[in-house]
Order: C-alpha cells, then structure tokens, then sequence
C-alpha cells in the first residue's frame, strides 16, 4: 500500500471519532486548514514544492460536524464480523460460521441486529427452530446493533495503535 493511500483517524472537533480517510485526504484537509493533526506517523513527511507536512495517523476537524446516526448493513457478513467470527452459543471460532435467529421467524423473529447472532453449524443445527433455553443453549452476548465507534474497531481494523486511545480501547 502506497503511503498516500494508507488509513488516517478522522476526529470530530470534540475528539469523537468520525470516519477513517487516506493520507492524501488527511494532508489536504491540513493544508486547507479544515484540520489538525493529532498523531503524527514517527516523522514521515510528505513533501511539497514549498514545505514539508508530516504524514498524519489521526486527526481532528477544526469544525463540529452534526452526524446523523449511521445506519450500518445488516447482513450475514457483518454479523459475524460484529460477533467476531465466534459462535454465541459454544465459542468456537474455528467451525464454518452462519447466522442464527435468536427467536426463530416462526415464532415471530425478525430480520435485526437484535435477533440474529454468529453460530456455528452444529450448533444452529442443535438449536433448529428452538429458542435457545429450550434448546439448553444461553447466549455469550446480548446481541446488539453496533454504533460508529464499534463500526471502527470492528468493521473497518485498528491499522494503527495511536488510534487506540481515540476509539476507547486503551
């Protein structure tokens, strides 16, 4: 991956994490002056005719953006990105992974982040059209949707470890 293509923290004005953009991105909203850099990459500058700006690991809009909640796709493959490829009910990771209604559509279950979870196929299997007490089953996790800050961690990957502190990890 070239440096100017390389992933870069974006921050709202109060330090909340916003999205991740390019290098090139980041140093173009320094050089107009719409942000600030908050972590820099150990001295590694991009060079321009004139000066030098160091290449950005995270930074910070100089301006508040009011963002609407961001409505993240359900689908099979963000479920078990959100569970961690582990199935809820026995742990397993290394097992080929499905999806799973807590409460089965027959019984009325939908289609949300609420009501489907990770599992492995012996276990959705096991369950059948159960719900997961009366099949002896006890979920690991309350499934829930997950919000931005999860969306980073997660759905997107820390690249780099000065982001940790801004995602809430440290």
């Amino acid at each position: 991956m070239s440096l100017l293509n390389q992933p870069v923290l974006v921050l709202n004005r109060n330090y909340e994490p916003l999205s991740v953009c390019s290098v090139r991105r980041a140093v173009v909203l320094v050089f107009l002056g719409k942000a600030e850099i908050v972590e820099n990459n150990d001295g590694v500058k991009v060079r321009s005719i004139s000066s030098f700006i160091p290449v950005p690991s995270v930074v910070k809009l100089d301006f508040y953006v009011k963002v609407p909640p961001k409505n993240i796709i359900l689908s099979r493959k963000n479920i078990i990105k959100r569970d961690g490829h582990r199935c809820q009910y026995c742990a397993e990771t290394r097992a080929p992974m499905t999806v799973d209604h807590v409460v089965p559509k027959i019984y009325g279950g939908k289609d949300t982040w609420e009501n489907l979870v990770c599992a492995c196929i012996k276990c959705n299997n096991l369950k059948g059209d159960r719900a997961p007490e009366k099949a002896g089953f006890k979920l690991l996790k309350v499934p829930k949707k997950p919000n931005q800050i999860t969306f980073i961690q997660h759905f997107i990957g820390i690249s780099d470890d000065r982001w940790r502190r801004y995602l809430f990890l440290d």
